[in-house]
């Protein structure tokens, strides 16, 4: 017996751990997709297409990492450390197949108000001049890059912690005219912080509300110290990379291998200038010295974190948004699904970790998955080959960038904005649309190249709060659409026919604060309006009359018609059928509207409700407990008036029977 029971408890000891085991499973599973589509990849049939746009990826990955970093007001080597990092860990966490996650226009351009503000350029000349241990640079390199980094940690901090909370459900505020105004408004900051590397100038660093506007004042203002020599090559390197670029988009189905212009270009300049000391000749200026190798990780300084928190939120919303936008997109042209709170896992974990290796903040670039689309790519190995690319270029190519030019770098840059900047045409689309969200796009564009990329999006999101609240408290809650009559006739021992009238409300639409009132508001209104006008001559026009409640805007109004005589009770049936939440006040208010038609002689019956509605009401309100109020389904409800109807004449004959004994 002893035997027994164990054998049994060991048998449920093992079906415990199983189940446990499973769970733990599922859970890597969820959180590391990279479990999930890595055991089943297709070597013959991908490797060749990821290894391709992989290459692509780690040209612009470069390019982008040198320019994003001096965006972000660091030393141009660390773009290169945001281009490898936060890809490899994205590729671990992240579900986008399509994304290619790295330095970022938008959140370098937040991170630099945070270096600028605490490590001004003017406290170059205070600090000394030495070199540290790490990598060669200077202590005011290192306390940038320390502010950089932090805002980075912190922002994915803020990420992480919005995953727990699964806020990634409230994506669905982050509307398509609201990302499309703040990545285009975002993409003229970019362009306008490369004007300086665009015309060879120097140009002091300008922020704050109506800073664009500010930087090309000053540029008009000093106009004649523009160079000519940095303007005719910015102009030579974008006709080239835009006329090569839209060769390679038309004969991309011919050729499988489109041209890599960028990496050409960086290659023709680098050599050009290097021959003709263009830096001394002609005063370009010129990305310098990069050094070799990664450093050994550090913590980012925490003691500035307090002073970062309005960077790091804007780093963590702002990254997020157009991350999330191009993750979406990506999966709905690839027929794949995307979590939402795991996005803000796979970004939050790549700007922490990161952080910690001297990274400025990352998000996903729309150049960069665009042309993983282009280029064929398959998954996110294509961004794992980057890697290896990026790697070489840190440990062994990286010092021959030093004689590349900033205004082709700042040209590169300028070119990727296109698929940004061209946004613009979506206003067509919008206007045509829906006029509302074509203000709605303006007005964030606006709010955008006024302020900031974080500002337009916080307020793009406000705004479209308030107007979604705005049109449905307004909507219509109540018409006149009489879709089907039917007529119960009730014959009595005494071969009379009586018609009783039934109304049927199909409820589609959620019930809560915002259209409760203008609900009960609108209904009450009717009932009050058909009783006034319901005031006959003798009792036959009474009997003709019939007593009209409407349906709710979102619904189907299926009314059932009767008037009775002025002594019978009208019946009105509310489908719930369609009612898909409610909160407090549209529960208190349907209980209203119950003792409300109660006491004007109308009898209602609910169908199709659910078990949590009708505890809710319950609850809310005392209902008639004598007879049924809620029904499994409209024709239960009718049946049950029917019944109701003939109970009642059988009632009445019997009293006339008596009276007449």
């Amino acid at each position: 017996m002893t035997g027994a029971k164990r054998k049994k408890k060991s048998v449920l000891w093992s079906k415990r751990n199983t189940l446990h085991c499973e769970d733990f499973k599922q859970w890597c599973r969820r959180r590391l997709p990279i479990l999930e589509w890595a055991p089943h990849y297709n070597l013959k049939e991908n490797l060749l297409p990821d290894t391709v746009s992989g290459i692509m990826l780690a040209v612009q990955q470069v390019t982008q990492g040198l320019a994003f970093a001096i965006l972000s007001s660091v030393h141009p080597v660390f773009g290169l450390y945001g281009s490898f990092f936060p890809a490899i860990i994205y590729a671990v966490f992240g579900m986008g197949r399509h994304v290619a996650t790295g330095t970022f226009a938008l959140t370098s351009l937040i991170s630099a108000s945070a270096v600028e503000r605490l490590v001004p350029a003017s406290s170059q000349n205070l600090t000394t001049s030495r070199n540290t241990s790490l990598l060669g640079l200077s202590d005011f390199e290192m306390k940038r890059i320390g502010i950089a980094a932090s805002v980075s940690f912190l922002g994915g901090v803020i990420q992480v912690a919005m995953c727990v909370l699964q806020l990634g459900s409230m994506a669905f505020l982050l509307t398509e005219p609201v990302i499309s105004a703040m990545t285009t408004g975002a993409a003229t900051h970019v362009v306008t912080s490369q004007v300086k590397y665009l015309l060879g100038m120097k140009i002091p660093y300008i922020s704050g509300p109506l800073g664009l506007f500010y930087i090309y004042t000053y540029v008009f203002e000093n106009i004649k110290a523009v160079r000519l020599e940095a303007l005719l090559l910015s102009l030579l390197s974008i006709v080239v990379l835009v006329m090569v670029k839209e060769l390679n988009e038309q004969f991309k189905r011919k050729i499988k291998v489109v041209l890599p212009v960028d990496l050409v270009l960086v290659i023709a300049a680098s050599l050009a200038c290097y021959y003709t000391n263009m830096e001394n000749t002609y005063g370009l200026e010129v990305i310098g010295h990069i050094p070799k190798g990664i450093p050994s990780p550090k913590a980012p300084p925490m003691s500035v974190l307090s002073a970062v928190i309005t960077e790091a939120f804007g780093v963590a919303l702002v990254g997020y948004a157009a991350s999330l936008a191009l993750a979406q997109g990506s999966a709905k042209k690839f027929k794949y699904s995307v979590d939402d709170n795991q996005e803000f896992l796979a970004h939050g974990l790549s700007n922490v970790i990161s952080s910690f290796f001297f990274c400025i903040p990352s998000a996903a670039a729309m150049g960069r998955t665009t042309g993983l689309y282009s280029t064929g790519a398959k998954t996110q190995v294509a961004c794992l080959i980057s890697c290896i690319f990026v790697l070489t270029v840190i440990y062994t190519i990286g010092p021959l960038l030093y004689w590349l030019p900033m205004c082709v770098l700042a040209s590169i840059i300028v070119v990727g904005l296109k698929g940004m900047l061209i946004q613009f045409r979506d206003l067509k689309k919008y206007w045509n649309v829906d006029k509302i969200d074509w203000g709605i796009w303006i007005s964030t564009y606006v709010f955008t190249i006024c302020f900031a990329a974080n500002v337009g999006l916080l307020f793009g999101v406000v705004c479209t709060i308030a107007i979604v609240i705005g049109r449905f408290s307004r909507a219509k809650t109540l018409s006149i659409e009489n879709m089907k009559e039917m007529e119960f006739k009730v014959k009595t021992e005494m071969d009379s026919e009586t018609l009783q009238q039934v109304k049927i409300i199909s409820i589609n639409s959620p019930l809560v604060f915002l259209n409760a009132k203008k609900f009960h508001t609108d209904l009450m209104n009717i009932i009050q309006k058909e009783n006034a006008s319901n005031q006959p001559l003798d009792d036959t026009s009474k009997c003709e009359q019939n007593t009209l409640l409407n349906s709710l805007s979102n619904g189907n109004c299926n009314e059932e018609a009767s008037q009775s005589c002025p002594h019978e009770k009208c019946s009105l049936i509310l489908d719930c059928s369609g009612l898909t939440f409610f909160d407090y006040s549209g529960v208190s208010m349907l209980v209203e509207v119950y003792m409300d038609c109660k006491s004007r002689s109308v009898d209602v019956s609910l169908a199709h409700c659910t078990a949590s509605l009708i505890k809710a009401m319950k609850y809310c309100g005392n209902l008639d407990s004598a007879k049924p109020i809620f029904f499994k389904s409209v024709s239960a409800a009718i049946s049950n008036i029917h019944s109701n109807k003939v109970r009642q004449f059988q009632n009445l004959s019997n009293l006339s029977d008596q009276s007449e004994v």
